[in-house]
């Protein structure tokens, strides 16, 4: 809570201020954020990852025939929101640290740089990604080539090849 004079009357008006943007608002009127999600939308984040353990916990217990119970779901449950809540504010914060409004690969790769494993998993599919990104740009560039006429660096090449051939004999 803040609160302002107001500068042509002495007395102090209550205002809000908002904890996600620092926004204020006046008393009774509705705080609007556009940082903060709507609690609904987190109430239901929060049933979706319970739900996910729950499945999980269900396939260990076919797998190595332990049982968990409800309160033991829904704890794992709750550590397993709050750690992806630090790992999306460490993750907003390497992006703003690098100047940056978007989180990429090197933040998440950052991120997990104390799990070995993990990194090298992250850095594995990174790679894949990245090469199958290259290879659709050279398919959509052939493509939209090939529609114009035009021949691709290799098709040239072959054609330059085929001449110097055709011209020695």
């Amino acid at each position: 809570m803040v609160y302002l004079a107001r500068s042509n009357i002495r007395d102090f008006r209550e205002i809000n201020e908002c904890g996600g943007c620092r926004r204020l608002w006046w008393p009774g009127a509705e705080p609007v954020c556009h940082r903060l999600p709507p609690p609904w939308s987190l109430q239901r984040l929060k049933a979706a990852v319970h739900y996910t353990v729950g499945c999980l916990c269900q396939e260990v217990e076919e797998d190595k025939d332990i049982r968990f119970s409800k309160q033991s779901i829904a704890a794992i449950s709750e550590i397993t929101f709050r750690q992806c809540e630090t790992f999306a504010r460490d993750l907003e914060m390497f992006a703003r640290h690098a100047k940056r409004s978007t989180i990429n690969t090197e933040d998440v790769k950052l991120l997990a740089r104390r799990s070995s494993s993990l990194l090298k998993y992250i850095t594995q599919k990174s790679d894949e990604l990245a090469s199958s990104n290259l290879e659709q740009k050279e398919k959509k560039k052939k493509k939209s080539s090939a529609a114009k006429g035009e021949r691709t660096p290799g098709e040239k090449e072959a054609a330059v090849t085929e001449n110097e051939d055709s011209n020695m004999s």
